[in-house]
């Protein structure tokens, strides 16, 4: 069963269109000047474009995972997968791309599902996600075959 799911982290897109919007329109009480600013802006406007979603695709024999346009991705070839589960993370886990020294890599966009895979290689991966069943089952159906 291939799968595809793109999960959109809405709050993620409000915070920073918000903060745009605020730091161009309010311009930080005057903290800072203009061209800082618009420059400050820029560089929130880019984060949004980065990572106002993660899309996670099962097809193939690979698992693959992009944040927002598809610059920041990742692709797991199922041979390597030793085990997969879903799991919730703690609230301190954040979204985006964090890594819990000793513990595992997590991509995220919204909320504290996630699916946790062992590689092969001893590190664990996590990636968030609002469909943990249905991530575990495709990439338990692709490992089987």
């Amino acid at each position: 069963m291939d799968y595809r799911h793109t999960q959109i982290g809405w709050l993620i897109i409000a915070l920073i269109a918000g903060g745009a919007v605020a730091l161009l329109i309010f311009g930080g009480n005057g903290a800072l000047s203009r061209p800082n600013r618009e420059i400050a802006a820029a560089v929130l406007a880019v984060s949004l474009l980065l990572f106002y979603s993660l899309t996670v695709q099962v097809k193939d024999g690979i698992l693959s995972c992009g944040f927002g346009l598809g610059l920041i991705r990742r692709k797991i070839p199922l041979a390597d997968i030793m085990a997969v589960r879903s799991v919730r993370n703690p609230w301190y886990a954040g979204w985006g791309i964090r890594w819990l020294p000793g513990e595992y890599l997590l991509w995220n966009v919204s909320g504290t599902q996630a699916v946790e895979i062992d590689l092969k290689n001893g590190t664990r991966f996590r990636i968030g996600t609002d469909q943990p069943e249905a991530l575990v089952e495709a990439i338990q159906s692709h490992k089987i075959h």
